[in-house]
């Protein structure tokens, strides 16, 4: 293995024995503390100034695959508010904003002809952005990819490293004389599992057959990515954003903790590693060497490239075992629900310490020189109440994991930067709009947005005022 991981730890509280005071101040002067947002799920405007369908908008058109029925086509309306909603994200204090591209608003054949339009849009949004005083990110592909190129087989085909580093280019070329900070693909695994193996997300592609070109594909196309970037900018910081999440046995038995480092190797290593130069992690998951079949010839080189930063996305620790009713992986989750433990409205684990412990094992490596928390966040059943919204348990929960974070930090892990999931209540994916994250209530009949208490205790936290 390229990390070692004591998979029998356990923090049955979830607690931290850190008493360092949680001031901006002790992150340091030059920490980035931001926002991250994605183009699909507050956009809307899908029909729009050009854009043609991504996979999300023919998966939510598919009776049952979201909840209630709901769909994206207005969202937050940020296609329209984005500069009220930039306001927000100063008046909360943060300097920073990250926010993904549509590949379908930019490209909407997926290749070849470029739509003005949408490159137009996200101009102004980024001057926008430094007209604030606020840092643009870019993430280039957060899971919405254009329907077009889904029908040819969408990341089961070769052709989308191709593809991909066609868009790439154009956004590098549209937006990098003002943009400093990249992220190329958010969370690959999501893609490769969720979209394309169990498919309870869009396309919503179903066969394990389908995992491992999925996975190959986008490994290869996170370091083509990476590679068009700092040819077109050589001073860009380019970096990506995986899930991640502490893994555990849910006992000592040697089976589940066999089954704890599948998960970890899923989880945690599948796309760093490539990228590092170490190749897929097959010693923790044999099932792996199966990926070879869609390897040519110099693809382990293709697969590397050294990343300015890794963002690591954090919401809750996994505790596993053993499963002889699932074949390939072996294993099931113990669901947080059934193990005593605080949960979010979502049953996601509150787990500070294994947010601490998942920067730990990713600052092992000796390839990463610099990590960022690119998602971070917690959803509540927020209700809005005489104009004001009371979710202490956001406030926790942030204050909790913040804690996590500087406690890393102090320890000597080269942690620069945060970023709170997420600034608007939004779609969130199969959940629709039944998953609160925002640090902003939206009401979604209305588009009328309320800062939550959380908001305003990061608004203190950040700016030391009140709003």
């Amino acid at each position: 293995m390229a990390t070692t991981i004591d998979y029998h730890k356990r923090n049955s509280e979830n607690k931290l024995d850190y008493n360092v005071p949680l001031t901006r101040e002790a992150f340091g002067h030059d920490f980035k503390w931001g926002v991250a947002t994605a183009a699909y799920q507050i956009e809307g405007a899908v029909n729009e100034d050009g854009r043609s369908d991504c996979v999300w908008d023919v998966f939510a058109r598919k009776k049952g695959k979201i909840r209630n029925g709901d769909h994206a086509r207005q969202a937050c309306d940020f296609y329209h508010r984005y500069e009220q909603d930039l306001e927000l994200v100063k008046e909360l204090g943060f300097g920073h904003f990250r926010f993904s591209l549509s590949w379908s608003r930019i490209l909407p054949d997926g290749h070849g002809r470029v739509n003005q339009p949408g490159i137009d849009f996200y101009n102004k949004l980024i001057d926008k952005c430094i007209s604030l005083r606020i840092e643009p990110w870019i993430t280039l592909y957060h899971w919405d990819l254009p329907q077009a190129l889904e029908k040819s087989g969408g990341w089961k085909n070769r052709r989308i490293v191709e593809w991909f580093a066609e868009y790439a280019s154009v956004c590098a070329l549209a937006f990098g004389d003002r943009v400093h900070n990249w992220i190329v693909l958010n969370e690959p695994m999501a893609v490769a599992g969720l979209g394309y193996t169990t498919g309870e997300h869009a396309p919503g592609n179903k066969g394990i057959h389908n995992f491992l070109p999925v996975v190959h594909h986008l490994a290869l196309s996170q370091a083509e990515g990476g590679r068009v970037l700092r040819q077109i900018l050589p001073d860009a910081r380019i970096g990506n954003a995986i899930s991640c999440s502490y893994v555990y046995p849910n006992s000592r038995s040697a089976a589940d903790v066999r089954a704890a480092r599948r998960a970890d190797a899923l989880m945690n290593r599948l796309f760093i590693e490539p990228a590092l130069g170490l190749g897929y992690p097959k010693d923790a998951f044999p099932f792996l060497s199966n990926i070879k079949r869609f390897m040519r010839e110099g693809d382990r080189e293709r697969l590397k490239f050294d990343f300015d930063f890794w963002g690591l996305q954090n919401y809750f620790s996994v505790v596993v075992q053993h499963s002889y009713l699932a074949p390939v992986t072996w294993l099931k989750e113990v669901p947080a629900t059934l193990r005593n433990v605080p949960t979010t409205a979502l049953g996601w684990e509150i787990s500070p310490a294994g947010m601490y412990e998942i920067l730990k094992q990713f600052g092992r490596y000796k390839g990463v020189r610099e990590l960022m928390i690119s998602e971070n966040g917690a959803a509540f059943k927020d209700k809005l109440k005489e104009g004001k919204v009371e979710d202490s348990g956001r406030r926790a929960y942030y204050q909790e994991y913040l804690s996590a974070v500087l406690k890393a930090k102090n320890e000597g892990l080269n942690i620069t930067g945060y970023f709170a999931w997420t600034l608007l209540d939004n779609f969130e994916w199969a959940h629709g709009y039944s998953a609160r994250f925002g640090l902003v209530f939206v009401d979604f009949k209305t588009q009328e947005r309320t800062v939550k208490d959380s908001g305003r205790w990061f608004a203190r936290f950040l700016k030391k005022v009140e709003i």
